[in-house]
């Protein structure tokens, strides 16, 4: 057996779903939470899909997330909201977030919601996405306990607070820019120390903020900042909405899901919907986003084989391949899943395709 299994995105779903159900989560939370999860693998975002259930589900189990969860408005009405989910699972959070701007936007045009008290919330591109269904622009954030590392500091700073843009665009795949504002995820140093590979040099720092290729080492240091000072303001920005003028929790006052596993993170989220319908034809943004692309794509490239690529074109390749291929799954991660299928009477089977 290599580091990795393959297996079936529907199995995995299947699975999930029925392990957060026997943490009290309600079937149709645990299968949106579980399709999130399988669809981030699908798109080939690995670091934040299928390898976090172990450490969901434990925290569904101890209270740190909150499983029925009484999410109400708590300030601001109608274009600007901000939301207390109330410490649910952040992508419940996140979906009523996002829910809640479209809408909104659906009658002003736009709109904006905020969400305090929830937990993290995977994928920005998740609830991008879901606006560019609707045939809306989704720009989704959110904030993490500081993580990143300034120049000249000797603890971090900021958060790798990451950013989505959902586009729609009519076509085969949305127009999806999803990002963290560090060099790399967090859950790319995870990925790497379950796979047992090392990591480039200019991702992250160890403990004392020096640079690092030991993905142990650097988890338990910083992350470096992408693009340096520009990246470390766009963090600060991200704080500023998801946390400050929300009245929730910003900076370090957050806490980490895995320093304190049993305790709510506290994060917080901010979601803004666009409906460009009332701008723009649904066939003049298909024809427009078409030339747009069409464009990018006639781009002269230097490197023979190259092209252009449109973001989200990756993950919409990635996700044609691994549904007809199946999900690289890790084989820890695998271990894992199978001891609490077996601790938990989990009756959904958890079958590899390929070893």
């Amino acid at each position: 057996m290599g580091n990795t299994v393959l297996m079936r995105g529907e199995t995995v779903t299947a699975f999930t779903q029925e392990l957060f159900q026997k943490a009290g989560m309600s079937e149709p939370d645990a299968k949106y939470h579980a399709e999130c999860l399988v669809n981030t693998n699908y798109w080939g975002i690995d670091s934040h899909g299928v390898i976090r259930v172990p450490a969901y589900f434990k925290r569904m189990l101890n209270g740190a997330i909150n499983t029925n969860p009484q999410i109400k408005v708590v300030r601001g009405e109608g274009c600007l909201e901000v939301l207390d989910v109330d410490a649910a699972a952040g992508f419940i959070g996140g979906r009523a977030g996002m829910e809640r701007a479209m809408d909104h936007a659906a009658v002003s045009g736009i709109a904006a919601c905020g969400v305090i008290n929830s937990n993290h919330f995977g994928a920005g591109a998740l609830y991008a996405r879901m606006a560019a269904e609707r045939g809306m622009i989704g720009i989704a954030m959110t904030n993490v306990k500081p993580l990143i590392v300034a120049p000249g500091a000797s603890v971090p700073v900021t958060g790798n607070n990451p950013i989505a843009f959902g586009i729609p665009t009519y076509g085969e795949f949305p127009f999806v820019l999803d990002m963290s504002l560090s060099v790399v995820a967090g859950g790319k140093l995870t990925l790497a120390i379950k796979k047992k590979e090392k990591i480039p040099m200019d991702w992250a720092t160890d403990k004392n903020g020096r640079p690092t290729d030991d993905p142990q080492a650097a988890f338990d240091g910083y992350l470096l900042p992408m693009g340096g000072h520009k990246g470390l303001g766009l963090s600060y920005v991200v704080d500023i909405l998801s946390g400050l003028i929300t009245g929730g929790v910003f900076s370090k006052d957050m806490k980490s899901m895995y320093a304190n596993p049993k305790d709510p993170s506290l994060t917080g989220h901010f979601f803004i919907a666009m409906d460009i319908s009332k701008i723009i034809s649904k066939e003049q943004m298909k024809e427009r986003m078409a030339q747009f692309k069409d464009q990018l794509k006639a781009t002269p490239m230097w490197q023979e084989g190259a092209q252009m690529l449109l973001p989200g074109e990756i993950e919409y390749r990635k996700e044609q391949e691994r549904r007809q291929n199946g999900l690289p799954i890790p084989v820890t991660t695998y271990e894992e899943l199978a001891e609490l299928k077996k601790e938990y009477d989990i009756q959904a089977p958890l079958t590899i395709i390929q070893e």
